[in-house]
């Protein structure tokens, strides 16, 4: 009798666990989906101030584009780094290693000195990095370089690497305020506040990736993660970026770093696990693909 009771309170705790489990999955999909308000958003305006003006083309139509890459003490700095230590990353195999945070704002159509029509990016850096770069030639085309690889990756472009700095211009077109995140949150709850390192003993886990619709415009990115010998979400590190995602399973189970053809919304997206299955889903909003 004593282990029948105990199966059928395991049973119960189980059952009440996946319960909640999936009225917390719906609550944050709704949100997802826009129909629930998120409360106390870890976002703020700001109004960058001008910098400099970048001129450029498109490779694929060989129309002109405009990037100013405006300054702001909202947008945190990178990582100090000394003029050798660019050097030294410049011609290392992955210079992609350092990041250089910024906001990078939607296009909008301008007019040059000709009158014909163009367009312009807004790309917002730290204050501070932004006048280092200023005094540094090495800095300046290094942040004008990830500049136009952050706009090429966030909207499918390819632009030309012919590029120059107008002398008497420091802005194109009309200051708007940006949308900036002031604060990652996790996608996943109950995550440990460190991410688990990788090691040898951890293996690339099995996952498919599905868009729906299926037909027409997608509108979420799902993959599903097989995750054997996972037996909580308690095990998962999860980070969603705008085009790629990284988890880990501790200890030291599982590792998987990919980069996907989507730009999704990282802070809208959504993860859950089901302890029964061992599969991870995560429901990532498609902003453009």
């Amino acid at each position: 009798m004593q282990t029948t009771a105990a199966s059928d309170s395991s049973l119960l705790h189980a059952e009440l666990e996946s319960q909640q489990q999936e009225e917390l999955y719906h609550q944050l999909l709704l949100q997802t989906m826009g129909k629930v308000p998120t409360e106390n958003p870890d976002s703020k305006l700001i109004r960058p101030q001008p910098g400099m003006c970048v001129k450029t083309q498109s490779v694929q139509d060989n129309q002109k584009v405009f990037v100013n890459i405006c300054q702001s003490s909202s947008v945190p700095p990178p990582p100090e780094l000394s003029t050798e230590e660019l050097v030294d990353l410049l011609q290392s195999e992955d210079p992609s290693g350092f990041k250089v945070p910024m906001s990078l704002g939607e296009p909008h159509t301008e007019l040059d000195n000709s009158s014909q029509g163009c367009t312009a990016y807004d790309v917002v850096i730290n204050q501070d990095f932004f006048k280092k770069c200023q005094k540094d030639q090495l800095f300046l085309q290094f942040v004008i370089m990830v500049s136009l690889e952050g706009l090429e990756n966030k909207y499918q472009l390819e632009l030309s690497r012919d590029w120059k700095v107008l002398k008497n211009r420091k802005f194109l077109g009309s200051v708007t305020e940006q949308n900036i995140r002031t604060k990652s949150q996790p996608v996943i709850q109950e995550l440990p506040p460190h991410r688990e390192p990788v090691t040898e003993a951890s293996r690339r886990p099995d996952f498919s990736l599905r868009v729906e619709p299926p037909a027409g415009d997608p509108q979420f990115l799902i993959a599903e993660v097989k995750l054997p010998n996972v037996h909580s979400s308690r095990s998962l590190v999860l980070d969603v970026g705008e085009d790629r995602l990284v988890l880990s399973a501790r200890p030291s189970l599982y590792h998987l770093d990919f980069f996907h053809p989507f730009l999704v919304d990282q802070e809208s997206s959504v993860a859950q696990y089901n302890s029964s299955t061992q599969v991870l889903t995560v429901t990532m909003p498609v902003v453009s693909s």
